[in-house]
Parts: C-alpha cells; structure tokens; sequence
C-alpha cells in the first residue's frame, strides 16, 4: 500500500517532479520509486503562498496500481435503443453508459457538430447575428463546449466525480484535472475532446443526428412513444432522455402546451463582471507580481443584501466575456477562459436570486412566468442598444454610485460595448441587492471595487427558469411513463461535472 503524505511546498517546488520527490523522501527516509498527486489547492491566505500538496507515495517493493477508466463495451449490437435529446455535457455522458449497459443511444441535437458550429461563432462575434440553432449554447458539447471547462462541482454524492474525470482524460484532457482542487480544461481544449467522446460513442454502435431539433414528443396513454424531429422524420422509442439545456426555450413550450406538467423555478440574474487580471492578482495574492509559478488568481464571493443572495457565479481568470444570446433581439452575456488562462482581464457572473414573487405581476403567470420575466430582462438589455449584439456596460464604481458612465475601460466583449444606465435594464429589486452586496465585497475582498472595473449586461442564463419535475426514485416524470428529465435544463444540474452525473444517473434507471 502507498504511503499517503501531504507536502506544503513553495509554488517553485510544486511546479517540479524531481523538488516533489525529494520533500516525500525527506520525510519518509525511503527510496521512493513513484509519486502520485491526489489533491492540490493552493493556500493564499497568508504570506508566502503555499502549494498543499497531498500525495500517495509508493516506495521500493511495492506495485503501481493506478485507476483509470477503461471503457468495456459490450462486443453484441445493442438490442435495445433509447432517444436522448440534447448532446451537452448531461447527453453525452447518458449515450457513453447507455452503451456500457448495452442499449444503443440514438442521440439528436438541434445544433450542428463543432466544426461546423465554429463558423456560426465567428459570425455571432464579428457580425452580431444569431444562429437560433447554432451559438454558444446549442450545437455539439452544448454549452459545455465553450463555457469555460470548469470540472468543480459539489455534487459528490450524486455519482462518480472522479469516473467523469477520468473519461474526459481518456478522451484528451490533462491529467491535471485528476488531482487540482479545481479542475479546469479551457475552451481552447474541450472541442476536440467533445469530437473524441462523439467518436467513442458511435464507433461502439451509438447513433447522433445533427441539426435534428426535437419538436414533438408522440405519447400514447402517457408513455412516450416517438419523437418527430424539424427534418420530418419520426423515431420509434418508449423511452426519452430529455437534456436540451438551459436555454431549449422551445422545449418549456412544446412541454407546456402537451399539458406535461413543469414549474416555474428560482433562477439568478445579473451581469458580467471585469477586472485587469493583474489586479485580482495583486488582491489574493498580496504581492505586485504573480511570478511564474502561481496560476492567474481566481474568488469567491457571496452576500446576503436586501433578503436576497448576491454571488459570484462562473469566475474565468485570463479570461473573456461571450455573448450568449440564443435568438434575436437579445442580450445574454457569459465568460470563459482558455486553457491557459493568460488573458488580461479575469470576469465573473455577479448575479442575485430571483424568487416567484418577483414574477407573480406578469399576465403569463404559470409554470412559464420565470421563463418570461428572464425573456423580458434579454430583450431589455438588447433595446436599449438596438445595435446586433453591443452590450450594455457601466463601470463598477458609476454603478456603485448612481453615476452615468462617460466613458468605458477596455473590455473583452468582442462585439463591444456601450455606456448605459443598468438601471434602466434590471428589475429596482435586483439592482437594489446589487449594488448593497458589491458594496460589502468591496469591504471583504479590499480593492475590489476597482476604478477600472466594468459592468457589462445582461448575465441571466445562470440555471433553468423551469423546472422539469420527476420522481426520486425512477427519475422518470411522474405523469409520463419513459420521460426522463435530465441535466441543467430540467433543473438537476449546475455544470458540466453535476449535468454528466445526472445524464449518467438516467441512463443507469433504463433497462
């Protein structure tokens, strides 16, 4: 059995094999033959910063035994087949246990595959037009693709974390991501990685249909029965996995309107927050420089303001801010950060709680009324502009202030930005706990409050307004027998970690 130690090293040390072998053989007086990370994070609370370093080491005599995802497929062809709407993070990782249980996936996807969904995001960001069916949100690896590949998650009870880690290393990720106390593969990265799993799946009988968006669910005595898809064609199957996302507001509709039961659910709304990297270092770390060693800095930030929470949400050090936005006419903001996070400015979704009485006023009061009060805030934020997709900013301390923006700092947004009131664009309720709990980080978090800050609009794509509701046990709806709502856009999953947990926890109940 290895020895299991942890090592509290300088970040030169930790960024060094042989350094990370000799402080275990110090301590163990052995020869050592291996050294195996299990868990690193990083400790900024004092000075200097400290690399915490646990690790399992093997010394002479002993055999290596590491654990990794092997993937065993059943050599028959699946006699089985079941439907999985959605190829995000939560239908992916559905498909790849569907066929370890050997049930063939026959997955559709309304978007198009990566290759192709690229064009479509260079047209979004340089001409401001938006692809309904292909945009940062839909298309192959849904919005997992290009959200930034943060793998943190807080959902250890509800499946194997470390199985989802071990598979996105099998397909090209970085070891890293094994032991880091945050585990992060970059956009840059996850589109190939997305291809690979793609290949995996249907090099062992799994079936997937690009732009095919599900717009019909045929029942027969409340039993699914087929779907029919945009193309006209129809698949036979008493058994759907429904994981179109978030923003599938199509599906909340066509869900509605056939009388399946859903709800409207609590949800956050916000903006996108922006600071020069440089700075947020200076903050966590106390010092003018980073150096080479440490990674750019990241936080964490919540508060209670005016009864309601105000938090940090999706922090992409080196990172940028990407428009969001699935149809016309609006204006929805998210941020990510390439694998190596080496960009000047670190951004944050800064978001407040949004409750049922803040959408009881509306005429489309029902299980829709979230869904709506977020659609009405998108359009705001897009009119107040009027031009493709330049986004509404305010800098952080105008804000604060009550004050007109003059003049805007440098921003990442690539379509641009615009001074505005965002006052004028978010609810008096969401602005007044804003503004309260920006306020109090800026106490906590010195510095925060930063002349060069921007606040850019609107940050509201945080979780589903809806939620698809489902029974604990069979996670199958409880009016409809062979629905499982799955993933984000059912309400269950917050991240690509929890949304392929819960795909895979689906695809565990269906025999």
């Amino acid at each position: 059995m290895p020895k299991q130690l942890e090592l509290n090293l300088t970040p030169e040390q930790a960024a060094d094999e042989k350094a990370i072998e000799n402080c275990a053989k110090n301590l163990l007086n052995e020869k050592i033959i291996f050294v195996h990370k299990r868990k690193q994070s990083i400790d900024a609370r004092r000075l200097p910063v400290i690399i915490r370093l646990l690790v399992d080491v093997y010394v002479e005599g002993e055999s290596i035994e590491l654990a990794s995802w092997k993937p065993e497929f059943p050599k028959s062809k699946p006699q089985k087949s079941v439907v999985i709407a959605g190829f995000g993070p939560a239908g992916m990782f559905a498909a790849l246990h569907l066929l370890e249980k050997g049930i063939k996936p026959i997955v559709i996807e309304r978007g198009k595959a990566v290759k192709d969904r690229r064009r479509d995001l260079a047209i979004l960001n340089r001409e401001g037009l938006v692809n309904p069916d292909s945009n940062y949100c839909f298309g192959e690896g849904g919005a997992g693709t290009y959200s930034d590949g943060k793998l943190y998650t807080r959902s250890k009870k509800r499946g194997d974390v470390q199985k989802v880690l071990e598979i996105f290393v099998a397909h090209g990720a970085d070891e890293r991501i094994l032991f880091e106390a945050h585990p992060h593969i970059g956009t840059n990265k996850l589109p190939q990685i997305v291809e690979n799993i793609r290949e995996t799946i249907l090099q062992n009988g799994g079936e997937i249909h690009f732009n095919s968006k599900l717009t019909d669910i045929v029942l027969k005595n409340n039993k699914v029965a087929s779907v029919r898809l945009s193309s006209g064609l129809e698949i036979d199957s008493d058994e759907l996995i429904l994981a179109t996302g978030h923003s599938a507001r199509d599906i909340f509709q066509l869900l509605h309107e056939k009388q399946i039961y859903i709800e409207a659910k609590p949800f956050a709304l916000g903006v996108r927050i922006e600071h020069p990297q440089a700075y947020i270092d200076s903050i966590q770390y106390k010092c003018e420089s980073r150096g080479d060693f440490l990674p750019p800095a990241s936080y964490s930030l919540v508060e209670q303001a005016n009864g309601r929470g105000v938090f940090s949400f999706c922090m992409c050090p080196g990172g940028i801010i990407a428009p969001a936005s699935t149809a016309p006419g609006e204006i929805v903001v998210n941020g990510w950060s390439p694998s190596k996070r080496n960009g000047q400015f670190a951004n944050s979704g800064m978001v407040v709680s949004v409750n049922p009485p803040d959408w009881e006023h509306l005429k489309e009061n029902g299980p829709l009324a979230a869904l709506r009060y977020q659609t009405i805030i998108e359009q705001k934020a897009y009119e107040v502009i009027g031009k493709n997709l330049t986004a509404p900013a305010q800098r952080l301390l105008d804000f604060v202030s009550k004050k007109t923006s003059t003049s805007l700092p440098s921003c990442s947004y690539i379509p641009g930005v615009e001074p505005a009131i965002l006052d004028s664009i978010l609810p008096t309720e969401i602005t007044k706990s804003l503004r309260q709990g920006l306020i109090q980080m800026g106490k906590k978090m010195r510095g925060y409050l930063h002349p060069d800050a921007i606040l850019v609009g609107v940050e509201s794509r945080t979780s589903s307004p809806v939620k698809i509701p489902r029974d604990k046990e069979t996670l199958q709806h409880p009016q409809i027998e062979g629905l499982y709502p799955c993933g984000e856009g059912a309400g269950y999953a917050g991240g690509i970690v929890s949304a392929a947990l819960d795909g895979m926890a689906c695809a565990e109940r269906i025999n």
